[in-house]
């Protein structure tokens, strides 16, 4: 495992989670992910991706919702842990994600290639 792989492990961990509204798919759109994010999910056709940006969708968001959850992008994550990405419905976690975690995602995003999802 690499560095940026062990650095994206240790961010995952540090990012607060709170429960969704079911069937809610506000946040799902066209995301960049860093190429180790993109080594974790399945490979899908140019045709779904074309299909998915035509409607300002993710790939990996299917009938049942997002089908990539367990290795979903950090943006994903970040959605509605963060007042510069609240969620659309105000779900939020307890604790709002603290600034140092989310400067050092923004920095890892920075230095991390990113490839639309």
């Amino acid at each position: 495992m690499d560095s940026n792989d062990r650095k994206l492990d240790e961010l995952r961990a540090r990012i607060p989670s709170f429960t969704c509204i079911v069937g809610c798919h506000d946040c799902c759109g066209p995301v960049t992910a860093s190429s180790e994010e993109m080594a974790r999910l399945p490979v899908k056709t140019e045709a779904e991706h074309e299909a998915a940006l035509a409607e300002l969708s993710c790939p990996h968001l299917g009938e049942h919702g997002c089908e990539v959850y367990s290795e979903r992008p950090l943006i994903c994550r970040l959605f509605g842990t963060t007042p510069s990405l609240l969620c659309p419905n105000g779900r939020r976690p307890v604790y709002m994600i603290d600034r140092r975690t989310e400067q050092e995602i923004h920095q890892f995003l920075a230095r991390t290639r990113q490839v639309l999802v």
